[in-house]
This record gives C-alpha cells, sequence and structure tokens, in this order.
C-alpha cells in the first residue's frame, strides 16, 4: 500500500484539480494524464485520491464549523463596550406599573 500512496501522492502533487470524491470520475482523469494499463492498479491509485480528497474535505469542513462555533459562542459571552459580565443593568418601571403602584397605595388608604 505504500506504492500507491506515493504514487498518489506524486499524481496529487502535479494535477489535484483534475480529481474529486467521484470514484468513476478520478479513474478518467487517471486516463487522461497517464497510460496505467493495469485495471487493479488504476482502481487502487483512483480508490486513494477519492478517499484521500474526502477526507481532507472532511477535514477543511470540520476545522470551518469548529471555528464558526467558537466564534459564535465568543460573541454570546462577552460584554458590549462599557459593561463588565458583573454588571447587572436594572429596568424602570413603566408607566402602567407605576400607576398601578399609586392606585394601589391610594386603593389602601381608603
Amino acid at each position: 500500500m505504500n506504492r500507491i500512496k506515493r504514487l498518489s501522492m506524486a499524481v496529487l502533487k502535479d494535477h489535484k484539480s483534475k480529481f474529486g470524491i467521484n470514484f468513476d470520475e478520478n479513474k478518467q482523469a487517471l486516463n487522461s494524464i497517464s497510460t496505467i494499463t493495469s485495471k487493479m492498479l488504476k482502481n487502487e491509485l483512483a480508490g486513494y485520491i477519492t478517499k484521500f480528497i474526502k477526507n481532507e474535505l472532511r477535514n477543511e469542513t470540520g476545522k470551518t464549523e469548529l471555528v464558526e462555533n467558537e466564534e459564535d459562542s465568543s460573541v454570546d459571552i462577552e460584554p458590549s463596550k462599557g459593561e463588565s459580565k458583573s454588571e447587572v443593568v436594572a429596568e424602570e418601571p413603566s408607566k402602567d406599573e407605576s400607576k398601578s403602584k399609586v392606585m394601589d397605595s391610594s386603593t389602601s388608604e381608603l
């Protein structure tokens, strides 16, 4: 298998843009850039290249999602300018709430 890996890496080094995640298309790409007469060797190379590219894409996607998740969570945790993490903002009662308090105190007097 070491020979397959070396050959695949050599092919990818010069022709990576011609390969993708589809095994059959990768076999066709190998046909266009080389003259491999052994069907078994061609299938092994195309299979290794396909697996390599899929893993590479999966790793890139995983890294991207990890970075996005870290950015999202840091935005939620970080306070805005001039606000500390321990600072709590107290809301003033609305006009309706203050009227009800006045009514309550006036009704208690009656």
